[in-house]
């Protein structure tokens, strides 16, 4: 029998969250979800899924959506760094959050903002990025109200820099910063507890982990952080991650905790994973942290 991949099928039967369909079959199949009958969305949905999953539409746009009456919620992909930019926004005040812009994206990013009449407070940095340029600077130059986010231990520059447990507000929402050290050493996971959302940044991908050997990565703290910081949190939050490379959109922190194959081993068993992997230099490394210790202000680099 076949099944609907495990990305799709979650978002199907999540209480918060609905897939964000490009096609009007798709959405039709939601339709019947929503109206109570989740077998036959199923079925629907498995051709079309394999098949939106190869095409070119898949690469650049919204796949993970949601909104009710008080929340909006996109999930956006910018499909070179596989980086994926959030957007939270509190649906009554309009007031909005943005995490993990990317600089080559951020016309999209703001006209979606703009068109759907939001009012962007901040825009917020997981870490400091080797793989790309953030967008927050160039957010800012468009719309000068937005203010940047980071940890103050990044040291990177920024408007306001988070220590653990600071909370940034959006209307009636929330998210919370939690440190989780050890991809690089500020960063921070967020966590909007109203919605049972956690935003990982690169501290826990699905079904894996950001890498541990530059810009201060310490494998034994990031495990240590993400079992004390993202593991003890409720197994049915969901994992949105800063990156995905296998075409998955999130995951569960319960999921995470018993599937996934690094952070499941012991601390020992872990840190020769992450020794052993060998990986290349980032290629955009030399270019991207200088313009993230800024928080990508295109002026401020330029000047350097």
């Amino acid at each position: 029998m076949t099944t609907l991949p495990v990305c799709a099928a979650r978002l199907v039967r999540h209480s918060r969250l609905v897939i964000c369909p490009v096609t009007t079959s798709l959405t039709r199949c939601l339709h019947a979800s929503i109206k109570g009958n989740p077998a036959k969305t199923t079925r629907a949905l498995v051709p079309m899924y394999s098949k939106f999953k190869e095409s070119s539409e898949c690469r650049n746009m919204s796949f993970l959506g949601g909104q009710d009456k008080d929340f909006i919620f996109r999930q956006l992909l910018e499909y070179k760094s596989f980086t994926y930019t959030y957007l939270l926004a509190d649906a009554k005040t309009k007031e909005a959050i943005l995490i993990d812009p990317v600089l080559e994206t951020v016309d999209r990013d703001v006209k979606l903002v703009t068109d759907m009449g939001l009012n962007l407070l901040y825009g917020v940095n997981t870490h400091v990025h080797a793989d790309h340029i953030t967008g927050t600077g160039k957010i800012k130059e468009k719309i000068p109200t937005c203010k940047s986010v980071i940890s103050e231990v990044s040291t990177a520059k920024a408007d306001i820099k988070l220590k653990a447990g600071d909370k940034l507000k959006f209307g009636n929402f929330e998210i919370e910063a939690r440190a989780t050290p050890g991809h690089t050493g500020g960063c921070m996971t967020f966590v909007c507890h109203k919605k049972g959302l956690v935003f990982t940044g690169d501290a826990v991908l699905i079904r894996g982990c950001g890498r541990t050997d530059f810009q201060e990565g310490d494998a034994a703290k990031l495990y240590k952080s993400v079992h004390s910081q993202i593991f003890s949190l409720p197994d049915d939050y969901l994992v949105l991650p800063a990156h995905d490379y296998t075409g998955q959109t999130s995951s569960t922190v319960g999921e995470e905790k018993t599937l996934n194959p690094r952070l499941t081993k012991s601390l020992e068993e872990f840190q020769q994973i992450m020794k052993n992997l060998n990986l290349p230099y980032p290629k955009q490394i030399d270019k991207a942290l200088p313009a993230n210790l800024v928080c990508g202000i295109q002026e401020e680099q330029a000047a350097q």
